[in-house]
């Protein structure tokens, strides 16, 4: 295991580095998708296309 991995597990084994931890990933996974979005709404993408990605928001959205 890479060092960086090795602390990554350790550091995880605290409770509230990983609440945060987690907390912060699916902070970043929702703004990444939102972008995403704003960019295929801009060169108007098949709305089908969009549906699913603001599918795909929402699940993110419900299990953050």
């Amino acid at each position: 295991m890479s060092i960086a991995k090795e602390y990554l597990w350790q550091q995880m084994q605290n409770p509230e580095f990983k609440q945060n931890f987690l907390n912060e990933k699916a902070r970043l996974d929702i703004e990444y998708h939102l972008e995403e979005l704003k960019r295929d709404i801009a060169v108007c993408k098949p709305f089908n296309e969009l549906i699913r990605k603001i599918d795909q928001i929402e699940r993110l959205v419900q299990h953050a």
